[in-house]
Protein backbone atom coordinates (compact mmCIF):
# COMPACT_ATOMS: atom_id res chain seq x y z
CA UNK A 1 0.00 0.00 0.00
CA UNK A 2 1.44 3.55 -1.27
CA UNK A 3 0.61 6.48 0.60
CA UNK A 4 1.53 9.84 -0.82
CA UNK A 5 0.29 13.71 -0.56
CA UNK A 6 1.46 14.50 -3.70
CA UNK A 7 0.18 18.71 -4.11
CA UNK A 8 -1.88 18.26 -1.04
CA UNK A 9 -1.56 21.13 1.81
CA UNK A 10 -1.61 19.41 5.28
CA UNK A 11 -1.51 21.49 8.38
CA UNK A 12 0.00 19.76 11.32
CA UNK A 13 0.16 21.95 14.66
CA UNK A 14 2.16 21.43 17.83
CA UNK A 15 4.84 20.08 14.95
CA UNK A 16 8.07 21.29 16.87
CA UNK A 17 9.01 18.19 18.17
CA UNK A 18 7.86 14.66 18.96
CA UNK A 19 4.96 13.11 17.13
CA UNK A 20 3.90 16.67 15.55
CA UNK A 21 7.39 16.77 13.94
CA UNK A 22 7.37 12.99 12.95
CA UNK A 23 3.84 13.83 11.39
CA UNK A 24 4.96 16.76 9.50
CA UNK A 25 8.02 15.43 8.45
CA UNK A 26 5.95 12.08 7.41
CA UNK A 27 3.62 14.19 4.93
CA UNK A 28 6.57 16.43 3.96
CA UNK A 29 8.54 12.97 2.80
CA UNK A 30 5.49 11.78 0.45
CA UNK A 31 4.56 15.43 -1.21
CA UNK A 32 2.82 17.72 1.16
CA UNK A 33 3.08 20.82 1.26
CA UNK A 34 2.93 20.83 5.49
CA UNK A 35 2.54 24.17 7.39
CA UNK A 36 3.53 23.07 10.56
CA UNK A 37 3.04 25.61 13.70
CA UNK A 38 4.22 25.38 17.10
CA UNK A 39 4.78 27.87 20.00
CA UNK A 40 8.43 26.26 20.20
CA UNK A 41 9.99 29.05 17.35
CA UNK A 42 13.67 27.19 18.31
CA UNK A 43 12.61 23.77 17.32
CA UNK A 44 10.38 24.60 14.39
CA UNK A 45 13.96 25.72 12.53
CA UNK A 46 14.99 22.29 13.92
CA UNK A 47 12.27 20.62 12.59
CA UNK A 48 13.04 23.07 8.94
CA UNK A 49 16.62 21.66 9.07
CA UNK A 50 15.66 18.19 9.87
CA UNK A 51 12.97 17.32 6.73
CA UNK A 52 13.53 15.84 3.83
CA UNK A 53 10.57 17.22 1.05
CA UNK A 54 10.07 14.78 -1.55
CA UNK A 55 7.84 14.36 -4.28
CA UNK A 56 7.21 17.89 -4.28
CA UNK A 57 6.72 18.54 -0.81
CA UNK A 58 7.38 21.56 0.86
CA UNK A 59 7.22 22.87 4.59
CA UNK A 60 6.52 26.66 6.27
CA UNK A 61 6.46 27.00 9.94
CA UNK A 62 4.38 29.33 11.56
CA UNK A 63 4.47 30.59 15.45
CA UNK A 64 1.09 30.01 16.72
CA UNK A 65 -0.95 29.73 20.12
CA UNK A 66 -3.11 27.40 19.21
CA UNK A 67 -5.46 29.09 22.42
CA UNK A 68 -5.84 32.21 20.70
CA UNK A 69 -8.10 31.56 18.01
CA UNK A 70 -7.31 34.78 16.07
CA UNK A 71 -3.95 33.58 15.99
CA UNK A 72 -5.01 30.09 14.60
CA UNK A 73 -7.67 31.53 11.90
CA UNK A 74 -4.71 33.52 10.24
CA UNK A 75 -2.75 30.88 10.09
CA UNK A 76 -5.17 28.63 8.43
CA UNK A 77 -6.05 31.93 6.03
CA UNK A 78 -2.38 32.11 5.28
CA UNK A 79 -1.96 28.64 4.50
CA UNK A 80 -5.30 28.65 2.20
CA UNK A 81 -4.19 31.60 0.42
CA UNK A 82 -0.82 30.75 -0.22
CA UNK A 83 -1.94 26.70 -1.28
CA UNK A 84 -5.85 26.70 -1.33
CA UNK A 85 -7.90 25.22 0.44
CA UNK A 86 -6.72 22.61 3.42
CA UNK A 87 -6.81 19.15 2.52
CA UNK A 88 -5.69 17.56 5.92
CA UNK A 89 -5.24 19.24 9.20
CA UNK A 90 -3.64 16.93 12.21
CA UNK A 91 -4.41 18.59 15.41
CA UNK A 92 -1.20 17.56 17.64
CA UNK A 93 -0.77 20.53 20.13
CA UNK A 94 -1.41 19.56 23.81
CA UNK A 95 0.35 17.62 26.51
CA UNK A 96 0.42 18.35 30.17
CA UNK A 97 2.10 21.99 29.49
CA UNK A 98 4.59 20.95 32.24
CA UNK A 99 2.44 19.87 34.89
CA UNK A 100 2.93 16.68 37.13
CA UNK A 101 0.32 14.62 39.40
CA UNK A 102 -1.13 16.46 42.24
CA UNK A 103 -4.32 16.16 44.68
CA UNK A 104 -7.04 17.35 43.15
CA UNK A 105 -7.68 20.17 46.24
CA UNK A 106 -4.26 21.83 44.94
CA UNK A 107 -4.96 22.44 41.01
CA UNK A 108 -5.49 25.81 40.35
CA UNK A 109 -8.05 27.54 37.78
CA UNK A 110 -4.91 28.51 35.78
CA UNK A 111 -3.68 24.72 36.18
CA UNK A 112 -6.83 22.85 34.84
CA UNK A 113 -7.40 25.77 31.83
CA UNK A 114 -3.98 25.83 30.79
CA UNK A 115 -3.75 21.81 29.32
CA UNK A 116 -7.56 21.85 28.67
CA UNK A 117 -7.84 25.19 26.73
CA UNK A 118 -4.72 24.20 23.83
CA UNK A 119 -6.06 20.29 23.79
CA UNK A 120 -9.77 21.05 23.80
CA UNK A 121 -10.45 24.27 22.66
CA UNK A 122 -6.98 24.29 20.22
CA UNK A 123 -8.46 21.41 18.33
CA UNK A 124 -11.97 23.26 17.88
CA UNK A 125 -10.18 26.18 16.89
CA UNK A 126 -7.91 24.69 14.37
CA UNK A 127 -10.92 22.19 12.83
CA UNK A 128 -13.22 24.93 12.51
CA UNK A 129 -10.99 27.27 10.73
CA UNK A 130 -10.41 24.48 8.22
CA UNK A 131 -13.80 23.81 7.28
CA UNK A 132 -15.03 26.33 4.93
CA UNK A 133 -12.84 25.34 2.68
CA UNK A 134 -13.07 21.44 3.09
CA UNK A 135 -16.54 22.08 2.51
CA UNK A 136 -16.18 24.19 -0.97
CA UNK A 137 -13.97 21.09 -1.86
CA UNK A 138 -16.30 18.49 -0.67
CA UNK A 139 -13.35 16.96 0.99
CA UNK A 140 -11.00 17.15 3.84
CA UNK A 141 -9.64 15.04 6.39
CA UNK A 142 -8.93 15.90 10.19
CA UNK A 143 -6.84 13.78 12.85
CA UNK A 144 -7.08 14.56 16.08
CA UNK A 145 -4.00 13.24 18.58
CA UNK A 146 -5.75 11.97 21.63
CA UNK A 147 -4.21 9.73 24.25
CA UNK A 148 -4.79 6.06 25.49
CA UNK A 149 -5.72 8.69 28.85
CA UNK A 150 -8.42 9.61 27.11
CA UNK A 151 -9.92 6.32 26.83
CA UNK A 152 -9.27 5.04 30.53
CA UNK A 153 -7.15 6.10 33.47
CA UNK A 154 -4.27 8.54 32.52
CA UNK A 155 -0.98 7.40 33.91
CA UNK A 156 0.19 11.27 34.01
CA UNK A 157 -2.32 11.39 37.03
CA UNK A 158 -3.38 14.77 36.10
CA UNK A 159 -7.40 15.53 35.67
CA UNK A 160 -7.10 17.59 33.36
CA UNK A 161 -5.53 16.28 30.90
CA UNK A 162 -7.19 12.91 31.05
CA UNK A 163 -10.12 14.75 30.79
CA UNK A 164 -9.41 17.04 27.78
CA UNK A 165 -8.08 14.10 25.91
CA UNK A 166 -11.89 11.75 26.71
CA UNK A 167 -13.55 15.22 25.23
CA UNK A 168 -11.13 15.25 22.10
CA UNK A 169 -12.92 11.87 21.45
CA UNK A 170 -16.76 13.59 21.63
CA UNK A 171 -15.67 16.23 19.92
CA UNK A 172 -14.08 13.77 17.02
CA UNK A 173 -17.76 12.11 16.89
CA UNK A 174 -19.58 14.93 16.69
CA UNK A 175 -17.62 16.82 14.17
CA UNK A 176 -17.73 13.45 12.26
CA UNK A 177 -21.37 13.02 12.31
CA UNK A 178 -21.83 17.03 11.22
CA UNK A 179 -18.97 16.92 8.34
CA UNK A 180 -19.59 13.56 6.81
CA UNK A 181 -22.39 14.64 4.15
CA UNK A 182 -19.75 17.07 3.14
CA UNK A 183 -17.24 14.55 2.25
CA UNK A 184 -14.80 15.12 5.46
CA UNK A 185 -13.53 12.57 7.72
CA UNK A 186 -12.86 13.47 11.60
CA UNK A 187 -10.51 10.50 13.66
CA UNK A 188 -8.76 10.47 16.21
CA UNK A 189 -5.47 8.51 17.04
CA UNK A 190 -4.65 7.81 20.74
CA UNK A 191 -1.10 7.21 20.97
CA UNK A 192 0.59 4.94 23.91
CA UNK A 193 3.28 6.43 25.87
CA UNK A 194 5.99 7.71 24.20
CA UNK A 195 8.88 9.26 25.33
CA UNK A 196 8.49 12.72 23.49
CA UNK A 197 8.84 15.36 25.42
CA UNK A 198 10.52 16.99 28.53
CA UNK A 199 7.27 16.11 30.71
CA UNK A 200 7.16 12.60 29.36
CA UNK A 201 10.64 12.17 29.73
CA UNK A 202 10.69 13.27 33.28
CA UNK A 203 7.29 10.88 33.68
CA UNK A 204 9.49 8.02 32.36
CA UNK A 205 12.41 8.56 34.70
CA UNK A 206 10.12 8.99 37.76
CA UNK A 207 9.82 4.83 37.30
CA UNK A 208 13.07 4.61 37.34
CA UNK A 209 14.67 1.15 35.93
CA UNK A 210 12.25 -0.95 37.32
CA UNK A 211 9.47 0.42 36.64
CA UNK A 212 10.47 1.45 33.44
CA UNK A 213 11.27 -2.26 32.52
CA UNK A 214 7.61 -3.55 34.24
CA UNK A 215 6.01 -0.75 31.98
CA UNK A 216 7.69 -1.96 28.59
CA UNK A 217 6.88 -5.56 29.63
CA UNK A 218 3.40 -5.05 30.01
CA UNK A 219 3.28 -4.01 26.25
CA UNK A 220 2.51 -6.21 23.75
CA UNK A 221 5.50 -5.43 21.02
CA UNK A 222 7.86 -5.28 24.34
CA UNK A 223 8.80 -1.63 23.25
CA UNK A 224 7.71 2.08 23.60
CA UNK A 225 6.59 3.94 20.51
CA UNK A 226 7.88 6.28 18.16
CA UNK A 227 6.68 9.05 16.94
CA UNK A 228 7.06 7.31 13.05
CA UNK A 229 4.16 4.55 14.62
CA UNK A 230 2.24 7.92 15.10
CA UNK A 231 3.07 9.35 11.89
CA UNK A 232 1.93 5.75 9.81
CA UNK A 233 -1.27 5.57 11.40
CA UNK A 234 -2.06 9.37 10.91
CA UNK A 235 -1.50 9.54 7.33
CA UNK A 236 -3.84 6.22 6.28
CA UNK A 237 -6.41 7.86 8.04
CA UNK A 238 -5.48 11.09 6.12
CA UNK A 239 -5.33 8.83 2.84
CA UNK A 240 -7.73 7.28 0.12
CA UNK A 241 -7.72 4.31 1.93
CA UNK A 242 -9.60 5.28 4.87
CA UNK A 243 -12.58 7.11 2.84
CA UNK A 244 -14.77 5.37 4.63
CA UNK A 245 -14.12 5.73 8.33
CA UNK A 246 -15.39 8.64 10.78
CA UNK A 247 -15.34 8.94 14.28
CA UNK A 248 -13.35 5.95 15.34
CA UNK A 249 -10.47 6.40 17.66
CA UNK A 250 -7.61 4.16 16.44
CA UNK A 251 -5.08 3.32 19.42
CA UNK A 252 -1.31 3.02 18.92
CA UNK A 253 -0.19 1.56 21.80
CA UNK A 254 1.67 -1.64 21.04
CA UNK A 255 -1.01 -3.52 21.93
CA UNK A 256 -2.85 -4.29 24.64
CA UNK A 257 -1.39 -3.66 27.93
CA UNK A 258 -1.19 -6.17 30.94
Amino acid sequence: MDIYFDGQTVIVTGAARGIGGGIAEGFVERGARVWACDVLEDELAALTARARPARGGALETRKVDLTRSGEVDAFVGEAERATGAVDVLVHVAGGVRGQSRRPVEEITDDDWRAIYSVNVEGAFYASRAVVPGMKKKARGRIVVISSRAGLGVSLTGIQSYASAKAAQLGLVRQLAHELGPHGITVNSVAPGFLRTSPDYERQWQSYGPEGQKAMIERVAMRRLGEPRDIAHAVMFLASPYASWITGQVLPVTGGPIA
